[in-house]
């Protein structure tokens, strides 16, 4: 079942039947953070990766069962609440050489257009805003299905990845080893494992 439609190259103008257990998901998900994770996973000195979470997020899915590309996601990411389970490292991500969490607080996604690439497998197309810089981000999905929880809240799950070079969003800070290479990788990987909750 899907969530997103992919857009048509056609000129000619064909009214898809709705699927009236994708239109039933339409509405407003607001994320819920206690069942969600936004982590990201980078090499430290050339031989191993580091992996960390931002424990404080929040964000609404706004679906359209109806017409599918027309769904958005909305994502506010808290940069202070960076975890990798050093303390030392975390207080280096949040100083000024890195996030500077202090002046630059969040770390946004808007998106801007959604594309079905085939079965429950998606791409959300938006601008992720980091410090003061702002570019477009593709983030690969699969739409995990949907479920009533005990409480009788009705539930939708996504689950993704977005590889981003850090220095494009201006993260460019670094040390040089002395066998060759450097302490951080430029090239980082994001992930997103997303359950949210229908509030309309």
């Amino acid at each position: 079942m899907g969530i997103f439609a992919r857009k048509s190259t056609s000129t000619t103008t064909t009214i898809a039947p709705v699927d009236p257990a994708l239109a039933a998901l339409t509405g407003t998900y607001t994320i819920d953070p206690a069942h969600s994770s936004i982590g990201f996973t980078v090499r430290h000195a050339m031989v191993t990766n580091v992996r960390g979470s931002f424990g404080e997020h929040e964000g609404t899915l706004t679906l359209d069962g109806t017409d599918p590309a027309a769904s958005t996601a909305v994502i506010d990411v808290k940069i202070a609440s960076v975890d990798t389970g050093i303390g030392d490292r975390d207080n280096h991500l949040r100083s000024a050489d890195f996030f500077d969490a202090e002046q630059f607080p969040l770390m946004t996604f808007r998106s801007t257009e959604a594309q079905q690439l085939g079965g429950d497998k998606y791409r959300i197309v938006g601008d992720l805003t980091i410090k003061d810089v702002t570019k477009p981000l593709a983030i690969d999905l699969e739409f995990n299905g949907s479920a009533t929880d005990p409480y009788g809240n009705q539930r939708v799950g996504f689950e993704g990845s977005a590889d981003i070079l850090r220095s494009d969003w201006g993260l460019t800070w670094n040390a040089a080893l002395e066998t060759g290479g450097v302490v951080v990788s430029d090239k980082v990987k994001l992930t997103f494992d997303i359950s949210a909750i229908k509030s309309a």
